[in-house]
């Protein structure tokens, strides 16, 4: 059962990730329905519809209407393996400053978009669909900065470099959890958000124009703009 500072459905979201990662999960499995992954944790039915609803926008699963044989959630993928895990478990042990994580950030994505950039028709598809999961008035800040880190990940897996997409995948938890903290201090987060997903929705059209210095400088100046709006510490280099 979710402690009073967890919210249910993220304690969905990380089991059925754990169980992926372990291996008790792999593609091709089926998760248990609706309410029996209620009962099993504890949670209410909108906490796992709610967890459904990330996992699918991040590729993970395919969920089909129905009571037929290809109805329910499906394992589609599975997240990246060894790397990603143990950068996970640096970033739970605070192993690394919040000031590096940015750098790094920025270091990465800046080579993922100028790859993308300067191919002839890179794979958006999947970076597209978080995007428009993302533009959905009804999501808590926490869902929402869910999808944009995976949105970032999708970028990195579409450039087709299993080392960054690795590591992107590997830090994607420190990414939420700042981002989160950073959220809080915004007075005003609906603006916020629509400021972001303008944004990613520049970020992908520099791509989609094959340019990749307008690309480099669009993410550069949107990882450092919400730093900046919610980090006193740290100008990216």
């Amino acid at each position: 059962m979710p402690d009073g500072t967890t919210r249910a459905w993220r304690t969905v979201l990380e089991r059925i990730e754990t169980d992926l990662l372990e291996g008790r999960l792999g593609p091709g499995d089926r998760l248990p329905g609706e309410r029996d992954l209620a009962t099993q944790m504890g949670v209410g039915r909108s906490s796992v519809r709610e967890a459904i609803r990330v996992l699918e926008s991040m590729g993970l699963i395919r969920t089909a209407a129905g009571s037929g044989p290809s109805a329910g959630a499906v394992i589609v993928a599975t997240p990246q393996g060894g790397m990603a895990t143990l950068l996970r478990l640096q970033v739970a042990a605070k192993g690394f400053p919040f000031d590096d994580i940015v750098d790094t950030r920025v270091l990465l994505e800046t080579s993922v978009v100028d790859a993308l950039a300067r191919e002839e028709a890179p794979d958006l598809a999947q970076a597209e669909r978080t995007l428009e999961a993302m533009h959905d008035s009804a999501l808590a800040p926490e869902e929402f900065l869910a999808l944009d880190a995976a949105f970032h990940v999708w970028l990195a897996e579409a450039s087709g470099n299993a080392v960054v997409a690795a590591i992107m995948s590997g830090l994607r938890t420190a990414i939420e959890s700042y981002a989160l903290q950073g959220a809080a201090m915004i007075d005003d987060w609906p603006g916020m958000v629509g400021e972001l997903h303008q944004e990613h929705v520049g970020i992908l059209e520099a791509i989609r124009a094959g340019d990749p210095d307008l690309a480099r400088e669009r993410i550069r100046s949107h990882i450092a703009g919400f730093y900046a709006a919610t980090h006193a510490s740290h100008p990216t280099r």
